[in-house]
C-alpha cells in the first residue's frame, strides 16, 4: 500500500462530510473554524473544512523547511521526473477535476478543460526548468581564480493563489518553486480549496514527492496571515486583489521576506479607426465576457476611436445579447456562468449602477438574475464613472471614446493599475508603438487581453503588482536567489 493509499481519505474529496485543513504528508485537522464551500451556482455545500490555525501553518513551514535541504540535493533530473509524473496525475483526474472546477468555481467547461490543459503545461514546463543552466562563470581576479555565479533555491515559499483561475494560479508559482529546490507551502482561497488545492496534494503524493516538500494549509485571512508572517518561510507568492497586496506587502517587508505580487488590473482595449472591426469585437467580448470577466487580465476599459465607435459597439452589443447565462453543471452549454458570491455580485451591479447614475448608457445587459449577472455593455463612459475607474471583476464592456493615438494613451493611463493591453489596428507597426506607451507589463496587438503561456514573463506595474514575474527564465528571479563562489588554487599574500 502506498503512502497515498493510507493517507487519503475514504470518501473523494469534494465530500462535505471530511472536514480537514491541511496537507502535511497526508490530511490532518486544521483546528480551526468550520468553513462550508458552496456552489456559486446552487448554493449546495460542495465540501467542509477547518481553517488551519496559526500552530498548524507553523507545522507546515516545518515541515517544508526540514524537507528542503534533501530536495534541492535530489537534483534536477529527480525533481523534472517527478513533476512529469504529476502533469500526468492531473491528466489522470481531468474529469474530476473539470467537474470541480465547474461546480466549485463556477467555471464553464470550456474554460475548465482550458484551465487543466494549461496546468499540465506548467508542470512541464517546470520540469524543462529544473534542468537548464543555473549560473555563469565570472571573469577571473587573478591568474588561478575561479569565480562562480550561481542560483540557488531561497528554501520555504509560501504560496497564497485566487479563487478564479484556482488550479493553474497555484501551478503558476507552485510548480516553478518546487523544480528550483524549493519546498512549498499553498493556501488557496476558501472559495476553491478543493481544485485549488487539495486536488494537487493528492497529484503531488501519487506523483511520489517526499513528505514535506508540498503541503496545504486550507483557510481564509488568518490562516494567510499565518503563512506570511510564519518564520520558516523566507518567500511569498501572492495572486490576488491589490488591497490584500498591499496588507501582505506591509508583514513580509517588514520581515524582509522576498515577495511575489500579482494583483489586479484595468485593462485598456483600443480600437483604432483602421482597425478589422470583426475581429476586434470578437477579442473584445472575449477580453471581457469570458469567465464572467473575473479575470485579472480582463478588458475593463474598451476605448474606440471616434470614427469607428458606433460600428464596433454594434458589433459587440450583437455578441453580448447572443451569450447563454446558466448553471454549467447543469447545461454544459453555457457561455457564461455565475458570479462567485454575494459580495462580488453586488460589487458589479453597484459599479453599473453608479455608472448610469452618472450618464452612462446600457446597450445590453445591466442587470442580475439570482447568481448571474448578464453580459453588459456601457457607452458614454467617462474617465470619472466607476465603470472607468475601477476593476469590475465582472462581465461589462464600458466604451470611451477617443479621437486621435495620444488621447487613448492618455485615457489608458488614466489608472494606477498596469497589467495588460490590447490594441487592435490593421498597422502593426502602428500597433506596436502604441503598446510600448500604454505602461503596461503585456500588450498585445491584434488579439484580446487575456493571454498567458508557461514560457513568458507574466506580470504588471503599478498597483497589478511589484515588478515580479512568472514564466520561463523569469521563474529564476522569482523563486531562486544568487550566489557568488569563488576558488583559489593558491591563498594569496595578504597586508596582514
Amino acid at each position: 500500500m502506498t503512502q497515498l493509499e493510507r493517507e487519503r481519505p475514504a470518501a473523494p474529496v469534494s465530500d462535505p462530510g471530511r472536514r480537514r485543513g491541511a496537507w502535511i504528508g497526508g490530511w490532518r485537522d486544521g483546528g480551526g473554524e468550520q468553513i462550508d464551500v458552496l456552489a456559486p451556482a446552487t448554493g449546495e455545500v460542495l465540501a467542509s473544512f477547518t481553517a488551519a490555525s496559526a500552530e498548524v501553518v507553523r507545522a507546515a513551514a516545518c515541515a517544508a523547511a526540514a524537507a528542503q535541504p534533501a530536495w534541492e540535493a535530489a537534483g534536477p533530473d529527480e525533481r523534472a521526473g517527478l513533476l512529469l509524473a504529476a502533469a500526468d496525475g492531473v491528466e489522470a483526474r481531468r474529469a474530476d477535476i473539470v467537474g470541480m472546477l465547474v461546480r466549485e468555481s463556477g467555471s464553464v467547461h470550456g474554460k475548465a478543460q482550458a484551465e487543466v490543459d494549461s496546468a499540465i503545461a506548467e508542470l512541464r514546463a517546470a520540469a524543462a526548468l529544473a534542468q537548464q543552466p543555473q549560473g555563469r562563470v565570472l571573469p577571473p581576479a587573478r591568474p588561478g581564480h575561479t569565480s562562480i555565479a550561481r542560483r540557488v533555491p531561497l528554501g520555504v515559499v509560501g504560496v497564497i493563489a485566487p479563487w478564479n483561475v484556482p488550479l493553474l494560479l497555484a501551478l503558476r508559482s507552485v510548480a516553478p518553486a518546487l523544480a528550483l529546490g524549493n519546498t512549498v507551502v499553498l493556501k488557496p482561497d476558501p472559495h476553491t480549496p478543493v481544485c485549488g488545492g487539495a486536488v494537487l496534494a493528492e497529484v503531488f503524493a501519487g506523483a511520489g514527492l517526499p513528505d514535506g516538500v508540498f503541503s496545504l494549509v486550507l483557510g481564509g485571512a488568518e490562516t494567510g496571515e499565518a503563512l506570511v508572517r510564519d518564520p520558516g518561510v523566507q518567500m511569498i507568492s501572492f495572486t490576488g486583489s491589490t488591497a490584500t497586496g498591499r496588507r501582505i506587502g506591509q508583514i513580509a517587508g517588514g520581515a524582509l521576506k522576498k515577495l511575489a505580487l500579482e494583483l489586479g488590473g484595468n485593462s485598456p482595449f483600443v480600437v483604432l479607426e483602421d482597425a478589422d472591426l470583426e475581429r476586434a469585437a470578437a477579442a473584445g467580448a472575449a477580453s471581457s465576457f469570458q469567465h464572467q470577466g473575473q479575470i485579472c487580465m480582463a478588458a475593463s476599459r474598451h476605448l474606440v476611436h471616434a470614427a469607428v465607435a458606433g460600428e464596433y459597439v454594434e458589433r459587440l452589443v450583437e455578441r453580448a445579447r447572443r451569450l447563454r447565462l446558466g448553471d454549467p453543471a447543469a447545461d454544459p452549454g453555457v457561455d457564461l456562468g455565475p458570479i462567485i458570491d454575494a459580495r462580488q455580485l453586488a460589487r458589479v451591479r453597484r459599479i453599473v449602477d453608479e455608472s448610469v447614475a452618472a450618464g452612462a448608457r446600457i446597450l445590453a445587459g445591466g442587470a442580475d438574475r439570482g447568481p448571474f449577472f448578464e453580459p453588459t455593455v456601457l457607452t458614454e463612459v467617462t474617465p470619472s464613472m466607476p465603470a472607468f475607474a475601477e476593476e469590475i471583476f465582472g462581465p461589462v464592456a464600458p466604451v470611451t471614446v477617443f479621437r486621435d493615438d495620444d488621447e487613448a494613451v492618455e485615457l489608458a493611463r488614466m489608472t494606477e493599475y498596469g497589467l495588460a493591453a490590447a490594441v487592435h489596428t490593421r498597422s502593426a507597426e502602428r500597433g506596436l508603438a502604441l503598446a510600448a506607451r500604454l505602461g503596461v507589463g503585456m500588450a498585445h496587438v491584434n488579439d484580446q487581453t487575456v493571454n498567458d503561456v508557461p514560457h513568458a514573463p507574466f506580470g504588471g506595474r503599478g498597483a497589478s503588482g511589484n515588478g515580479s514575474r512568472f514564466g520561463g527564465e523569469a521563474n529564476w528571479e522569482a523563486f531562486t536567489q544568487w550566489q557568488w563562489l569563488t576558488v583559489t588554487g593558491e591563498p594569496p599574500a595578504l597586508p596582514f
